[in-house]
């Protein structure tokens, strides 16, 4: 119960970190993005303190054996850049450019009934279920 409850509070204020920071906002991504045009660069701030945050975080697990509720740390440890890494990144980057949304932000604007959100959705769980199906198609071979 107290799993479900933090990860309710943390996806809560997530999710309106999102939405104030304005990362929920196609428009606002994608004039962040447009380096030629007119460069909006207020969210380079927002990912700025992001990546703060998360370099604190990161120090203080890697130092721990237990989370904050009493589960095992599982921090990633693999640093291993490969092929697959490389071209999922790059298709990751060139679906936020092109929709001007990223898994969180997108799943925070569907649920706010933005239709741009509800198309970006649909197919980012159809690309999902693709990757699955030729995971699952190349492990057996």
């Amino acid at each position: 119960m107290k799993y479900s409850l933090a990860s309710f509070i943390s996806g809560l204020i997530f999710g309106l970190g999102l939405i104030v920071s304005g990362m929920s906002n196609p428009e606002k991504v994608l004039g962040f993005l447009d380096l030629a045009g007119l460069w909006d660069p207020s969210l380079a701030f927002v990912m700025g303190g992001a990546i703060l945050v998360g370099l604190g975080a990161f120090a203080v697990a890697r130092r721990r054996t237990l989370s904050f509720l009493g589960f095992n740390m599982k921090v990633p440890g693999h640093t291993h850049i490969d092929k697959r890494l490389v071209i999922g990144g790059l298709t990751f980057g060139v679906g936020w450019g092109i929709a001007g949304f990223c898994p969180g932000p997108a799943l925070v604007a569907l649920g706010a009934g933005e239709t741009k959100a509800m198309v970006f959705v649909a197919a980012m769980v159809a690309g999902m279920l693709i990757f699955e199906v030729l995971e699952r198609r190349s492990a057996k071979a």
